[in-house]
């Protein structure tokens, strides 16, 4: 028998089958938070299969939230804990799919499903890491608690007040966070944090009802009135505008800098997933880095005003409304960035837009040189045998300052996703290999992180 990671792995490789058919079987469940789908049956689903891998896991509540697992294995000097989420977006727009968005499908090498790479991948591949690494080494080499909550999809509403009520069964030495993802050239990266988010809807009511469009002569359009307002967000070069907004944005150190110019990363790839010619004002390089991994958005993610069915219709909109987003780096906050807005808009004579503030969400950074970073570069490195890309944030959002930074928990991130795993779109997709290749990760990443050689 095979000894240590030769056990290991050759576990990995002979379950590959089974490991892949269980994941398959969370991504059948519609767990879909935003419409209140499947939630209850998918966190028992996760509660068994956490208990099933070795955990004295229970399903938890704060008043008005979903079951959150938490939970606990091992012993040992260091204490990791695993955040996940098990909900998942929306699948819309449906016709898009190439296979139905919950019936997980297998096509040349990647498993096609809502969920499977954001984040129900992830979330089994660790448990499944937990499960196998016992069976080849014995034991855990640390304690190692779980958070798995139903509602980071939606802003995780509750989850501030669940690490209040139960902060003494999550407290760790270190986080591994939900995300990751190999880049466009295939090498793995690794994550220190990731930006905020602050997500508002703006609405207006410029005429009692729709009207002839006739009548534009003498009559405000409320589709121009908040067109000309998101215009004066943003200007041509893709510079954000907001009044005062862009001096809370820290400047990038020195080491900032020598990071991102010593990362690696493929624009000609980025491109082509994408299917662009050149990125915004032509950057490239470490400006483009700059502007992807410290820089602050604010995105239109939708408009509605007047008529768009088949034909014409001629209108003049009464209301028109848009939602906005803004991804936050230090020292943005969604309160801030909310006061910045209202004033903003206020200052042009826009004082009858309403703004409607959604889910806001702190953004969270780490140093380099963390004992639980310094694992999970060791681990990928072992486990696929080159160096990690470290990015200084993600450019995505999570809950993870209202976890790690309330807690004070150093965290990284790190998983089974790839740089075209389409989260929250059409034909959400891992390839099958890199779930194998995080479970393998996982382990020599628990491995390091408890005090052992790899």
């Amino acid at each position: 028998m095979p000894s240590g990671f030769e056990a290991f792995d050759a576990l990995v490789r002979s379950r590959a089958t089974t490991l892949v058919e269980e994941l398959k079987e969370l991504i059948r469940l519609p767990t879909v938070s935003a419409q209140e789908t499947g939630i209850d049956e998918t966190a028992s689903a996760v509660l068994d299969r956490a208990r099933r891998a070795g955990l004295d896991a229970k399903a938890e509540r704060v008043e008005g939230g979903p079951p959150t697992i938490v939970g606990e294995t091992g012993a040992g000097e260091k204490t990791l804990l695993v955040y996940d989420h098990y909900d998942v977006q929306p699948p819309d727009p449906l016709e898009e799919w190439q296979t139905p968005p919950f019936e997980p499908t297998e096509r040349e090498g990647y498993l096609y499903g809502r969920g499977v790479s954001d984040n129900k991948g992830n979330l089994m591949a660790r448990l499944q890491a937990l499960e196998l690494y016992r069976e080849a080494f014995g034991s855990l080499p640390l304690r190692v608690r779980v958070l798995f909550e139903g509602e980071e999809e939606i802003g995780s509403h509750h989850l501030a007040a669940f690490v209040e009520r139960y902060a003494d069964r999550i407290r760790a030495d270190g986080c591994i966070w939900e995300a990751g993802y190999r880049d466009a050239a295939g090498r793995p990266t690794i994550s220190l944090g990731l930006k905020g988010i602050a997500y508002f809807d703006l609405t207006l009511r410029a005429i009692a009802k729709d009207a002839h469009s006739s009548m534009a002569t003498i009559l405000p359009n409320a589709a121009w009135r908040l067109t000309w307002a998101l215009a004066s967000l943003k200007n041509e070069r893709d510079e954000i505008t907001v009044d005062g907004f862009m001096e809370h944005v820290r400047e990038p150190t020195a080491s900032d800098l020598a990071l991102l110019e010593a990362l690696p990363y493929d624009e000609g790839e980025m491109q082509r997933l994408h299917g662009v010619r050149a990125f915004v004002r032509g950057l490239s390089g470490t400006a483009l880095k700059v502007k992807h991994f410290l820089e602050p958005t604010c995105t239109i993610c939708g408009l509605t005003s007047g008529y768009s069915g088949m034909g014409s219709k001629t209108v003049l909109p009464a209301a028109a409304s848009a939602k906005l987003d803004f991804r936050l780096v230090p020292d943005l906050t969604p309160t801030l960035v909310r006061d910045l807005l209202r004033a903003h808009l206020d200052r042009r004579g826009f004082t009858d837009i309403e703004i409607v503030s959604h889910h806001g969400e702190l953004p969270s950074r780490w140093p380099a040189d963390t004992a639980v970073a310094k694992a999970s570069v060791a681990a990928c490195r072992a486990a696929y045998g080159t160096d990690p890309v470290v990015y200084p944030l993600m450019a995505g959002s999570g809950p993870m300052a209202q976890v790690c930074d309330t807690l004070g928990i150093p965290v990284v991130g790190f998983g089974s996703g790839n740089a075209g795993s389409a989260n929250h779109a059409p034909n959400e997709n891992i390839a099958i290999g890199d779930y194998l290749d995080h479970i393998r990760a996982f382990g020599r990443f628990l491995h390091v992180f408890g005090g052992r050689s790899l």
